[in-house]
């Protein structure tokens, strides 16, 4: 097996696919991005990276606040539709049928059919280039309850989550491990 060389660029793939709302509960826009992740435990800190000339860029940056909204197979084509068009000229919630919904800690609003809601405090922008990244302090995360099991935990498999992959879209398959699972002990079968 051998690999081809490419000069440098952002082949780190798959990424997730968010929406994130931003602005206020009156003046509200949905901006979609793949640049977004976990950099911290405790606090709990994420980032999303934008391009200053995007019209949420101001948003974010005069507010402070966003809310990342995970995205399902049934939200691909509203995730898309966010993702190209701007809030400058069109009310994103309003043209995708997509309903605002009150967060507890941020101004902006949720999107009610995201099953997952992450409402998120701006710490620091760090100014890279092409793309800013929002440093930010998770202050609360909501999920719809018809996604928690039995045992009060999330349930990925339920909600068909979207990924982004060099310009294209994919749910995300069955799950295959869980953490540790390599090095667990197996548990001995009993004799009937």
């Amino acid at each position: 097996m051998s690999k081809v060389t490419w000069k440098s660029g952002t082949f780190l793939y798959p990424l997730p696919a968010v929406m994130v709302s931003c602005g206020t509960m009156e003046k509200s826009n949905i901006i979609t991005v793949a640049w977004t992740g976990i950099i911290n435990t405790n606090p709990a800190m994420v980032y999303i990276s934008v391009r200053p000339t995007r019209y949420s860029y101001n948003l974010i940056k005069e507010t402070r606040e966003f809310v990342i909204n995970l995205t399902t197979k049934d939200l691909a084509y509203a995730t898309d539709w966010c993702g190209v068009k701007t809030g400058e000229k069109v009310d994103k919630f309003k043209e995708m049928n997509l309903t605002k919904e009150r967060g507890k800690f941020v101004k902006c609003p949720m999107i009610k059919e995201s099953p997952v809601s992450v409402e998120c405090k701006v710490k620091e922008i760090k100014e890279l280039g092409s793309h800013h990244m929002f440093v930010a302090e998770v202050l609360g995360i909501n999920a719809d309850e018809k996604y928690i099991d039995e045992k009060g935990a999330f349930d990925i498999s339920k909600c068909d989550l979207i990924a982004y992959s060099n310009g294209n879209y994919y749910s995300l398959g069955k799950k295959i491990g869980r953490f540790g699972f390599s090095v667990q002990k197996k548990k001995k079968r009993r004799k009937k």
